[in-house]
């Protein structure tokens, strides 16, 4: 029987080897993640993220799961649109990340676990709202991560993917192209000191399923309403999705 591969930026690799290979390069630029994700995107990731919450409106009493949540961006959102009257738990499958985030989120009142997005430790039905914010193209088998975020989700959840996608305006994608392939690689070996990191993961947006397959995705996984938000021309999308 052949073993079952995937991608791993423009690489087949074995698929268990993906996920040690996507570890080692998130333990690597653990420490300067949040200035590279400033950096590279001008802050607009912020923006994109403060979508994010705006779209699930957070209220008092509800519990937020925020897989591959590394330094805690989204869940420190979540509580605040929430009043800090909300539960957030961040489960990420590289202890270097956690370790990060939870210097950087000490004084917030976040759970952190270890764990993959395809197994995750959490009894069914156990959290109002789940996300997962540029790390389900870094996930091995994309399928079993969204048909986990359906079963840990309570009826009526709301489940949400904010991720790199394809760009929608041909002049646009052009310079996104050169910029991407040229400028971040470089900018990873300057600041992050691992140019590769930066290689793979823009190899990775461009292996990641469009939005209309992503949308069709997570429908198979069980979820309804899915929705599809393009946010600055395409370059990330939400997807969003109810557990009914």
């Amino acid at each position: 029987m052949a073993e079952e591969t995937t991608s791993f930026g423009f690489e087949e690799v074995p698929a268990q080897e993906k996920t040690q290979r996507v570890r080692e390069v998130f333990a690597s630029v653990a420490g300067r993640y949040d200035l590279m994700n400033d950096l590279m995107s001008g802050g607009v990731h912020r923006l994109w993220k403060d979508t994010l919450i705006d779209l699930l409106q957070p209220r008092p009493g509800q519990a937020l799961l925020d897989v591959a949540g590394g330094t805690g961006d989204v869940a420190a959102r979540f509580l605040a649109a929430a009043r800090n009257e909300a539960r957030a738990v961040i489960c990420d499958a590289t202890p270097a990340m956690l370790t990060a985030g939870r210097l950087r989120r000490s004084a917030a009142p976040i759970g952190w676990a270890c764990g993959a997005a395809e197994a995750l430790p959490f009894s069914d039905r156990s959290f109002d709202t789940y996300t997962i914010a540029f790390g389900l193209r870094n996930v091995t088998k994309i399928a079993a991560a969204l048909t986990e975020a359906h079963r840990v989700l309570k009826p009526l959840g709301r489940f949400a993917c904010l991720e790199f996608s394809q760009v929608q305006l041909p002049l646009l994608q052009e310079a996104y192209e050169r910029y991407s392939f040229k400028v971040l690689p470089r900018l990873g070996g300057m600041v992050a000191r691992d140019a590769d990191a930066y290689r793979y993961l823009v190899e990775s947006i461009r292996q990641f399923p469009a939005q209309d397959d992503l949308a069709g995705m997570v429908r198979a996984a069980g979820f309804e309403r899915v929705k599809v938000h393009n946010l600055s021309g395409g370059i990330a999308a939400i997807h969003s999705g109810w557990r009914l």
